[in-house]
């Protein structure tokens, strides 16, 4: 038997906790909350804008694959590519980087990059592994979200270092936006964009120039269209310059400095230049001061343009602005007045009279005999000139003038007057009855003919004749032989014997006057129809 006894059990109050506590069960569910919370937040904080891009089409565009990038570096991806309402274009839309949003404001420009060959060369291979990309060129400006896509890459497709300038000309030719700027042979810049001048009078061009070749343009600078072959042929002959290869291909633009500018004188941003045509243009100096004359021509002006030079024994003092064609209803004089621009700053005017004007100079020197001429350039191109020189002898002649300006006289040309006297002699040539006069020729030529088929048959039987001649010489030549063999037997002294003698004697002479007769006819057989010439 068990005597322990258990002691009784004493009951004590208890104090009961009646907050409840959060069962620790509960703590990973908050903190994946907080972790996804985390993470959205991070995943929004660090997601970039979304944006959207039209271009005309999508060739080349992927979505998930075609990338964004400046400067070769990924800033976004096509995420979406639609089609607009108005069916002519598409929407893109991209996933920027965070990074990206300085990048995107109203001014910036995108463009799809794929490869191309052209004249400028060749860009864009890359893509041809890894697909076209869109391209960004940042700028300053708003921030913007809705952009519109360049069909084209930009000129300028990085903000190079340099300054723009403006060009201004009246004859584009091949010229256009990535037309090449030269200077001395380099690449130095290129044209960005032409526009048509407000009042249409010319046009602006737009060109960039790289530094440091940008500090090369300065007040004097001048600009020319350099065309790679230039080929002129003028009144002072042919010329030949050639330049780059790209301006051959494609055009281009030219410049040089002038030496007399200095560092001082280097053109801000946006300065206007005049382009000339050409290379000769731009070296010749433009002077302000011109003086206007008129020139009346009687001659052919054929071969005498406008810009043609105005030469004073030699050098050039002005140029030719207008040619016009006048005839007087009365006498049906046709005269061809030449309005000629003079730069009398070209000339040295020495011991200057005080009160004398340029005209009044004109008029002084116009009293000593000095005239205008057309002269030509160049035979091979028959281009004309204005050649200024004193003709003392020369007379002033004046004449109806309505052009405003001063009448310089002229005189004819030289070669005019040779062609005048030719002209003349040809128009009495034309006035000969040459027709009656062929008929006349022929006829006499005819008669000519029928005498010389006779006189040859003359000549034939003379021959004839000469041989019967010889024949009956020889013949003489043996009866005489023979004749002197019987003399031989004959008594001298006899009587028969002298007047042998005298027969021998004839018939000797008479044999020598026929040789005379035959050796002249065998010389002279023509004398048988003219007779013996009379010596």
């Amino acid at each position: 038997m068990n005597d322990f006894i258990e002691p009784p059990y004493e009951a004590t109050d208890t104090a009961v906790n009646k907050n409840r506590e959060l069962p620790l069960i509960w703590l990973l569910p908050i903190c994946a909350l907080l972790v996804s919370a985390w993470l959205i937040y991070k995943t929004v904080s660090e997601k970039g804008p979304e944006i959207t891009i039209s271009f005309l089409s999508a060739d080349g565009l992927e979505i998930d694959k075609t990338k964004i990038k400046y400067l070769d570096v990924e800033i976004g991806k096509v995420s979406d590519i639609v089609i607009n309402k108005d069916l002519k274009t598409i929407s893109v839309t991209a996933q920027m980087d965070k990074e990206s949003r300085v990048y995107l404001t109203n001014n910036t420009q995108f463009w799809v990059v794929k490869p191309q060959i052209g004249l400028a060369g060749v860009s864009g291979l890359g893509t041809l592994m890894s697909g076209a990309y869109i391209a960004i060129k940042p700028e300053e400006g708003e921030k913007e979200r809705h952009f519109k896509g360049l069909n084209k890459p930009p000129v300028l497709e990085t903000n190079a270092q340099g300054k723009k300038f403006i060009l201004e000309t009246t004859n584009l030719g091949s010229m256009g936006p990535g037309t090449q700027i030269n200077f001395h042979g380099i690449a130095v810049g290129q044209v960005l964009e032409y526009a048509l001048a407000k009042d249409a009078d010319n046009i602006k061009l737009t060109v960039f120039v790289n530094a440091p070749y940008d500090q090369f343009i300065r007040t004097n600078t001048r600009f020319w269209i350099d065309s790679g072959i230039d080929l002129s042929a003028g009144a002072d002959g042919f010329k030949l310059r050639t330049g780059p290869l790209a301006a051959l291909l494609g055009g281009g633009i030219a410049f040089r400095a002038s030496s007399d500018d200095k560092t001082a004188d280097i053109a801000p941003e946006n300065t206007p230049f005049q382009l000339f045509d050409d290379y000769d243009q731009s070296t010749q100096v433009i002077y302000q001061r011109t003086v206007k004359v008129v020139m009346y021509f009687s001659e052919s002006v054929r071969g005498l343009t406008v810009g043609a030079p105005v030469l004073l024994r030699g050098i050039p003092v002005g140029r030719v602005t207008d040619i016009n064609l006048e005839i007087d209803g009365k006498t049906a004089e046709i005269l061809i007045p030449v309005v000629v621009e003079v730069e009398p700053d070209r000339i040295i005017v020495m011991n200057k009279q005080a009160n004398m004007t340029v005209k009044d100079n004109i008029v002084h020197l116009i009293e000593k005999g000095l005239r205008a001429q057309l002269q030509t350039g160049s035979l091979l191109t028959g281009q004309l000139f204005v050649a200024l020189d004193i003709f003392p002898q020369s007379k002033v002649e004046f004449h109806q003038n309505d052009t405003g300006y001063q009448e310089f006289p002229t005189t004819p040309n030289s070669m005019s007057h040779i062609v005048d006297s030719a002209q003349a002699i040809m128009d009495k040539i034309s006035k000969l009855p040459l027709e009656a006069m062929t008929t006349e020729i022929n006829k006499t030529l005819a008669s000519l003919q029928s005498t010389s088929k006779a006189a040859t048959k003359t000549l034939v039987t003379a021959d004839g004749t000469l041989g019967s001649a010889d024949k009956t010489l020889q013949s003489a030549d043996k009866a005489m032989n023979s004749a002197q063999k019987v003399l031989t037997t004959l008594e001298p002294g006899s009587t028969t014997q002298y007047e042998l003698n005298q027969l021998l004697q004839e018939l000797t002479q008479t044999a020598s006057s026929v040789r005379q007769l035959t050796d002249y006819l065998e010389e002279h057989p023509d004398s048988l129809i003219r007779g013996k010439k009379e010596k």
